[in-house]
């Protein structure tokens, strides 16, 4: 029996299973054979696959995976809309409370929200998130670090531009900062002891040819019939365009650049954002069971 049998049958059939791991791990596949052997629900735990206008690009599910066993919250929310951590964790509620979930994903924040809770922040008005979009066009990121209160700004990521810029807006829409609000955060939704939490350990040199092989298949799977698609309403300021590579592929459809060009730019975007996640899992899910990818994939 190898090690990734022996991690789903070690599993309580009755119970959550989270599955998290860095873009490119294998933890969809650990999913699918989680539900295959035990059975469950496959939850969407990304932040950008829950749109609709971007399928191979945010490697979603293929159909054929989806016919295996259910998904939910993949690719129902059109690449125009906003939506938050908020609106996910709206939407998981209900789920909870259904076949037994198994979440999976590699967005931190959405883990840390559900098992951790998620402070109650009110709405941005639009005219805000528009001042925000300004600032960090026109005067950088460490400009709107700068403008942050200290306590958020100790507390984020703040090379992340996505959590900088939400951390900007709470500030100047509340007058609050975001650690404030997030010091007055309810009970979570699901407790990590009420779940079966299990990390993906990536290594960088395991993980990059893999993030490279990965996006070249991407191209020959349609990823750039998938931007031609979307190049009449492109607008890099959609919700869904944060999209890893999908600026790039625009791009060379647009003459600006050749397609090889902007799969290297794609791909050292997409290490660096695995980077970033790996920081995320060894500082917010230390306590997790972590699965060596090298033995998984």
């Amino acid at each position: 029996m190898d090690d990734l049998t022996a991690l789903i049958d070690d599993l309580d059939p009755a119970r959550p299973v989270l599955v998290a791991g860095p873009t490119a791990s294998g933890k969809s596949a650990l999913a699918l054979a989680i539900a295959e052997r035990q059975g469950g629900v496959i939850v969407n735990a990304d932040a950008l696959q829950v749109f609709g206008d971007w399928r191979v690009l945010t490697a979603r599910p293929s159909p054929e995976d989806e016919a295996r066993a259910p998904h939910l919250l993949y690719g129902h929310v059109p690449g125009d809309r906003p939506y938050s951590v908020g609106d996910w964790l709206r939407e998981v509620a209900p789920l909870l409370d259904g076949p037994r979930p198994i979440l999976v994903g590699g967005t931190g924040l959405y883990f840390t929200a559900l098992t951790e809770g998620l402070a109650e922040v009110p709405p941005v008005p639009p005219e805000i998130r528009a001042e925000a979009d300004a600032m960090l066009a026109k005067a950088g990121l460490a400009a709107m670090v700068a403008a942050l209160d200290p306590a958020t700004r100790t507390r984020i990521d703040t090379r992340n531009p996505a959590r900088v810029q939400r951390a900007f807006e709470v500030l100047r829409a509340t007058g609050r900062g975001l650690a404030e609000w997030q010091a007055d955060t309810p009970p979570p939704l699901l407790p990590l002891s009420r779940a079966q939490p299990v990390l993906f350990d990536a290594p960088k040199d395991w993980l990059t040819p893999r993030i490279e092989r990965r996006f070249r298949l991407m191209i020959e799977a349609g990823a750039l019939d998938e931007a031609r698609a979307n190049l009449p309403g492109w607008r890099p300021d959609l919700p869904s365009a944060k999209a890893i590579g999908a600026a790039d592929l625009i791009a060379h459809l647009k003459g600006d650049i050749p397609l090889e060009q902007a799969m290297t730019r794609a791909i050292i975007l997409t290490r660096q954002y695995a980077k970033r996640q790996r920081t995320w899992f060894r500082a917010r899910m230390g306590d997790w069971t972590q699965l060596a990818a090298r033995r998984a994939a």
